[in-house]
């Protein structure tokens, strides 16, 4: 969107701001540009837009996108610890966007920024109210998701930016968490370099080019193939042939004014189209019945409906060519929730006439510039027309305002500046400021996850039982050896048990709070201190995970007995399993004659468990390696089961403790698989060091 790019440039150039990163999916698809495959794209010196491939290379409409997204944001994570430099501010737009920047501000302890553009429930009436049902809006527009997601990102967000007043009123009003102090008004900026004044042409010999002679040529021709009176001021209309922005309104107020006809011909642009026939029935409809004004109200010689225009190139010329001919510009929609071709028009001196409802009312607030209507009262617009058509004073008054108003208000630079004016109190040195009562050296703000991870080289995974667990004193001496070494090594716990199990025997064996617990045989990983869930690694696993197959499949086997409520997992199904006669076989066979995509795990003599084909402890440390950026051999991790088996033999560096079990006995002699002598925490000491991560 071209409205993030431009904040992005500006920001860049701002003496504040060090670096700018605008971070998007990459894509590499015939459908689309080669420009987005490009990793990194310089936008100016202190700003670039980074590519970021998650769901495939090929383009996928971002209401589909919900999937994926986060396999995004571990992707992000991990580009920033390469970056070696955490974003002071993350700022999300759109829902899918700002849902990615909620999730990295957490990750990072970081402020988070969202503007919303459109939201969910406006979008939802509008579809409602063009006749589509709600089952057809959800599955083309995931619309319920996005709301639900709406609604969190107003509820945490720290600071929200809106266009207009009448946004946060009548959009952000119909949400639950939509009500509070947090909300910023900062107009969007222009391109005032593309929208300079119509004047300047005459006073600026560069400014009139070989370009822009053919621009203007080119828009000379097809207006004036309309017109029998080309000389004449015109009305200038620029919007896409929807019924709510009211053409329809625009053409009844010029059709039934015999003065308005007299004195200015009529120019609708109404998007681009080869042949109505084939158009959404929406737009058809919408220029069907331009075709049939015309006819009805006599128009031809006087209105002009061009089928094509150039945006980029054709749309900033077009404004000065009206302004030229003491013109005015009309935005006749019922109501307008920003007004950006007002904003254009007027810096190039267009005078204006735009509803009383939403942001032209702000517009024409700050800058003077024109007249505000009842649009659905097509009188009012040709009165307000007129009124400024016959009097040159107002008009040279009004175009005049809005060249000067546009500069004050709603350039790049204004809104550049207004918004730094709020980032600034969200920085760190604000949030947390020293306790009255203490040295600000004493106080500090809790370390996140992310900033933790991001800073440390080294990590060591553990098993809890028999191995971290087992003997106090070596337990002790290790929770002080990694107090010691802190500042280069994070630590987490690897374990079969839930989440509420594993605080649970921390609780009991008074543990250091680990940074990472992976829990479950490894179908969920936390962190801490706040216990926060891994949403990414959780979506990773769910692929072909199908528990209630699985379930039925091995209902048959009575052998299975259930474990424990405790033990059961949205991605891990557990039984007790005493083995014999070749149980665990059939159990396998079973799974694979159901052709259901899971692994089995027996450990301990007892525990089956059955898991998704991705997770397991090991695949578990395998994704935070790549998540963070850890070289393998900068990971030890350590056990003493089956079950720590798939970890202990990855790529990290292995350790089995002393008092491990015969079942890991196979994995002796092979490479980056250490067998200490030393049995529980003391062999996990011992591995640290013969490893020299200490």
């Amino acid at each position: 969107m071209k409205y993030v790019l431009d904040l992005a440039r500006t920001l860049g150039e701002h003496d504040d701001v060090v670096q700018v990163d605008l971070v998007t999916r990459l894509i590499d698809d015939k459908t689309v540009g080669s420009d987005y495959a490009r990793p990194i794209e310089p936008l100016s010196e202190k700003a670039r837009i980074v590519r970021i491939q998650c769901g495939g290379k090929k383009y996928i409409r971002k209401e589909l996108l919900w999937p994926h997204l986060e396999e995004f944001i571990d992707r992000v994570i991990r580009f920033i610890k390469l970056q070696n430099r955490v974003p002071d501010v993350f700022h999300g737009h759109y829902a899918d966007g700002g849902y990615v920047a909620m999730e990295l501000a957490t990750a990072f302890d970081a402020p988070f920024i969202f503007t919303g553009h459109s939201l969910g429930r406006n979008k939802k009436a509008k579809l409602q109210a063009d006749g589509l049902g709600e089952a057809r809006i959800n599955r083309q527009y995931k619309i319920d998701t996005r709301i639900q997601v709406e609604e969190e990102i107003m509820r945490r967000a720290d600071l929200i930016i809106t266009s207009t007043q009448q946004e946060i009123d009548q959009q952000y009003g119909l949400y639950e968490n939509g009500s509070h102090d947090r909300f910023a008004v900062i107009p969007p900026g222009i391109d005032l370099d593309t929208f300079y004044p119509f004047y300047d042409l005459q006073l600026d010999s560069d400014l009139f080019n070989e370009e822009v002679k053919q621009i203007r040529f080119t828009l000379f021709n097809e207006l004036h193939r309309f017109w029998a009176h080309p000389e004449k001021p015109f009305i200038l209309a620029l919007c896409r042939p929807d019924h709510r922005k009211n053409i329809t309104g625009l053409l009844e107020a010029y059709g039934t004014s015999q003065e308005l006809r007299t004195i200015a011909n009529l120019a609708v642009f109404a998007g681009i189209r080869s042949n109505i026939t084939t158009m959404e029935e929406n737009e058809q409809a919408v220029l069907t019945d331009m075709l049939l004004q015309m006819d009805r109200y006599d128009l031809y010689g006087k209105l002009a409906i061009p089928k094509k225009n150039d945006f980029a190139t054709e749309v900033p010329e077009l404004y000065r060519i009206c302004a030229e001919s003491r013109g005015v510009f009309v935005n006749p929609a019922l109501v307008e929730p920003f007004g950006l071709t007002l904003i254009e028009a007027s810096a190039c001196g267009l005078p204006i006439v735009a509803t009383n409802d939403g942001g032209p009312a702000e517009i024409v607030a700050n800058c003077d510039n024109g007249i505000l209507v009842d649009a659905a009262k097509p009188e009012e617009i040709a009165r307000a027309l007129q009124s400024i058509l016959v009097d040159d004073a107002k008009w040279t008054q009004f175009s005049n305002n809005g060249i000067n108003g546009v500069r004050q208000h709603y350039s790049w630079r204004a809104h550049g500046e207004k918004t730094m004016q709020r980032i600034r109190p969200l920085l760190p040195e604000v949030i947390y400021p020293a306790k009255q009562a203490e040295p600000r050296a004493m106080y500090q703000a809790p370390v996140s996850f992310g900033r933790r991870l991001m800073n440390v080289e080294h990590l060591m995974i553990t098993d809890i039982d028999n191995t971290l667990v087992g003997d106090k004193k070596s337990m002790m001496d290790l929770f002080s050896l990694l107090q010691e070494h802190r500042d280069d090594m994070a630590w987490g716990v690897a374990t079969g048990r839930s989440l509420e199990l594993t605080i649970e025997a921390m609780t009991e064996h008074n543990f250091l709070m680990p940074d990472i617990l992976i829990c479950s045989v490894g179908t969920e990983i936390y962190y801490g201190p706040d216990l926060r869930h891994d949403k990414g690694w959780q979506q990773h696993i769910s692929w072909q995970w199908k528990p209630e197959k699985i379930k039925a499949a091995l209902a048959p086997f009575d052998f299975l007995v259930f474990q424990e409520a405790e033990g059961q997992r949205s991605h891990k199904i557990s039984y007790y399993l005493e083995e014999k006669e070749n149980r665990l076989a059939m159990v396998r066979e079973r799974l694979q004659e159901m052709k259901l995509r899971c692994q089995v795990i027996y450990s301990h003599g007892q525990f089956l468990d059955i898991l998704p084909l991705r997770a397991s402890k090991g695949k578990a440390i395998n994704y935070l390696r790549y998540k963070f950026d850890f070289s393998p051999r900068h990971v030890m991790v350590a056990g003493d089961s089956g079950n720590d088996e798939d970890m202990i033999s990855g790529p990290a560096r292995g350790l089995v403790v002393g008092n491990h079990s015969q079942e890991l006995e196979s994995l002796r002699g092979k490479a980056n698989i250490y067998f200490s002598k030393a049995n529980y925490a003391a062999g996990i000491i011992d591995g640290l060091k013969h490893y020299g991560l200490i």
